[in-house]
């Protein structure tokens, strides 16, 4: 008795098969053979918040406040933390149930599990939409292996996560509109997939993304009034908001007060120059990454579709058109016209990261373009297509044989691009055969499929732009120069960790930084830290007790501990013989108007932080002409989210704070409400009465608060819908079995 196994369930082998294959070092045991994706931002960012994200996490605490990086910051309203992002909390949550704790391994498997995701979805949304299983294979090696998801988005990998919802959210919207009437159930899964897509954390592609469904959904029902344009787009928006509530409304909050809101449009406009265009044929020839590379098959089965006018093609041909223009920036006259035309627009440079949708219109293309071809193909469509292939590869072979030519007199400059051109012209040569060959239908499809898995694999996996040829976990040594300040358990104090520690790995080491690496910094936190006053500055203001320099002595009292490398040559680490106080009180101070005229004062040499305090607002203190000599602050409580002081003074003091200025920190003295006050241009400061007094701040932001009951009602109404509609369809389906 033979086994009958549908061809999706083979699709499906195969899909799995493939990214087993495409990862396989990433995952096997043998150490020697072991691969893991580069250093950079996937390690000094995602890495590093991953890793403070599990302390909190394993601990039951909601990680609200990262007192790491940037000298403290929101973290729920750091987008690329990521913090409620679901399948993180899965992977923190595996990691916690294994004893293995947080790894790097560990992110690197969240990777690779979404890459699996999206090649399945992909595979189910171009698989419904034309009916065929190898459209939905084409499509989904084409997007999963490709240039782009293969490039820079695993390292960063916020580009990823937020990416791969497209074809389940896309599904959504065609399986609503497939019949008439409208399906309006299914929206609630391209609102579900849209809000993952927001929590995950790279705003820039949820943006992306949000656009073209709210354009698909048009172009699906342009033949039914603007009501229902309006009602769809309004539902699956409503539950996408509510299912990113807890992190989209202090994100916002956020936003506003960071540099990345004072960029205008010379520092948005950046994007793929003109020449970036010969991705499309030759990878790696003009950028370390080929994020518009989909190979010489992908495209060939993506302008048949186009040319022949496949079902859906001429959508997906003006997402990719689109697209790719909006990639170049301000490269042409369009990203002029569009930068003050399409809200949001504005808040995101790097517009080259259009290639994301650049990358996926053409793979759904591809998958198009082989259905058309299994459906209506003619010893015509073959012929014309097998010419302008015989015109590329003479054209690869004219150009290979200059590059020889060349290469003769300068081997090392040359011998890369010899080889990319040989190895599209080769490509090409084997799709001419494919396409001229007598042979079963069903044969040739699949052998073409099988040329589009070699020809991607063989030029994007395990590239060396992406992985380093050495375990996971040889990627992270850590500094003996850190030992120093993670043995100090006299906190809190800060360390200027531009060297030896550097990006974000104060969060992962719990050693608070006055720098990082997020995009997201505060105005006047940065301003301080990072533009224009002199380092000793910053390094009063935020009680700084520890520098890693390669300066021979400091411009402040200090003593070098110890000495080492790191990636830039020698360093030092000095500890400061007398840093400020964290919590410090002071007698007298100055009004300032703004952040620009307070770090004016802060510049002049003759100003003394230390005993003059500089504040944004009046207020009405009798202080003493001189400092009492028996006065103090005390730190009892120091945890992320709150700070608890005392405070002994014989007089009315000011209590200084190293602390980041930031709505939804609340004080009180003794238990009563007590304003904050904005100090130095980024730093916090409270009065308080004579006498002892304990002082406790606590963050709890409001916008935090509401976008937890907003999402908590989102998801519980979604698992209660969903409940509903599973239910009524078994019992539905039972009846016609009865």
């Amino acid at each position: 008795m033979s086994i009958r196994i549908s061809p999706d369930t083979r699709a499906i082998i195969a899909l799995i098969a493939l990214w087993l294959l495409f990862f396989w070092r990433l995952f096997t045991p043998i150490a020697a053979d072991q691969a893991s994706l580069k250093q950079g931002d996937f390690s000094g960012q995602f890495v590093a918040f991953g890793g403070y994200q599990y302390a909190r996490w394993s601990q039951g605490e909601v990680p609200l406040w990262n007192p790491y990086n940037n000298g403290g910051l929101p973290f729920i309203a750091d987008t690329q933390a990521a913090v409620f992002y679901p399948p993180r909390l899965v992977t923190i949550a595996l990691a916690s149930i294994t004893g293995t704790g947080w790894t790097y391994h560990a992110l690197q498997l969240e990777m690779t599990f979404h890459v699996l995701f999206y090649t399945l979805a992909m595979y189910l949304f171009v698989r419904r939409m034309t009916g065929r299983p190898l459209a939905g294979v084409v499509a989904a090696i084409i997007g999963g292996y490709g240039g782009y998801m293969s490039g820079y988005p695993p390292l960063q990998l916020a580009l990823l996560e937020a990416g791969v919802w497209l074809p389940l959210a896309l599904l959504g919207i065609y399986e609503s509109t497939r019949v008439t009437p409208i399906r309006w159930t299914w929206l609630i899964l391209t609102g579900w997939a849209l809000g993952l897509s927001w929590l995950a954390g790279h705003p820039q592609t949820s943006f992306f993304l949000t656009y073209l469904l709210i354009a698909y959904f048009i172009y699906r029902t342009y033949r039914f009034s603007w009501r229902v344009w309006a009602i769809g787009i309004a539902l699956f928006g409503v539950i996408a908001v509510g299912v990113v509530a807890v992190t989209l409304l202090p994100g916002l909050e956020y936003l506003l007060l960071t540099s990345r809101s004072d960029l205008g449009f010379e520092a948005k406009s950046g994007g793929f120059p003109l020449q970036d265009l010969i991705q499309l044929v030759f990878p790696g020839v003009v950028s370390l990454f080929s994020p518009l590379y989909v190979g010489i098959v992908g495209l060939t089965l993506a302008l048949i579709a186009l040319w022949r006018k496949a079902p859906n093609a001429l959508f997906w041909g003006a997402v990719a058109l689109f697209a790719l223009i909006l990639s170049f920036g301000g490269n042409t006259a369009l990203f002029d016209a569009i930068y003050n035309l399409i809200p949001g627009l504005r808040f995101f440079r790097g517009q080259e990261r259009a290639a994301y949708l650049i990358a996926h219109s053409l793979a759904i293309l591809a998958g198009l373009g082989i259905a058309y071809l299994i459906d209506h193909v003619s010893q015509d469509l073959l012929k014309r297509t097998r010419l302008i292939l015989a015109v590329l590869q003479a054209i690869c072979s004219a150009i290979a044989l200059l590059l020889f030519i060349a290469w003769i007199g300068d081997r090392d400059l040359y011998s890369t691009w010899i080889a990319i051109v040989i190895f599209t012209a080769l490509i090409t040569f084997a799709l001419i055969g494919l396409l001229s060959v007598s042979m079963p239908a069903p044969t040739r499809w699949i052998l073409i499929a099988i040329l589009l898995v070699f020809e991607l694999f063989s030029v994007n996996l395990d590239h060396q732009s992406s992985y380093d040829p050495i375990p996971a976990s040889a990627q992270l040594q850590r500094s003996p120069l850190l030992d120093p300040p993670l043995a100090d358990r006299d906190l809190p104090f800060r360390v200027d960790g531009l060297r030896v520690l550097g990006a974000n790995y104060g969060s992962l080491y719990g050693i608070a930084d006055i720098h990082g690496i997020s995009p997201l910094f505060l105005t006047g936190v940065q301003a301080i830290v990072e533009y224009g006053l002199p380092d000793e500055i910053a390094w009063e203001l935020f009680s700084v007790r520890y520098v890693y320099s390669d300066w021979q002595a400091l411009p402040v009292p200090g003593v070098v501990l110890a000495e080492g490398t790191d990636s830039l040559g020698p360093v030092r680490l000095h500890q400061l013989t007398a840093p400020r106080p964290y919590a410090h009180l002071l007698y007298q101070y100055v009004i300032v108007e703004n952040d620009t005229v307070a770090r004016q004062r802060l510049a002049d040499p003759a100003f003394n932080p230390r005993e003059i305090a500089i504040l944004h607002q009046e207020i009405a203190l009798d202080l003493p002409e001189a400092r009492p000599t028996n006065a103090g602050a005390t730190i009892t409580r120091y945890q992320p989210e709150q700070l608890t002081i005392v405070v002994d003074s014989p007089t009315p003091a000011i209590l200084s704070l190293a602390h980041v200025d930031y709505p939804g920190w609340q004080a009180t003295i003794n238990g009563q409400p007590t304003p904050i006050l904005r100090a130095y241009g980024g730093l916090m400061a409270l009065t308080v009465p004579a006498g002892i007094h304990e002082v406790n701040l606590v963050f709890n932001p409001l916008s935090y608060q509401i976008g937890a009951i907003l999402s908590l009602v989102t998801w519980l109404a979604l698992i209660i819908l969903t409940g509903i509609l599973v239910v009524r369809r078994l019992t539905k389906r039972n009846s016609h079995v009865d």
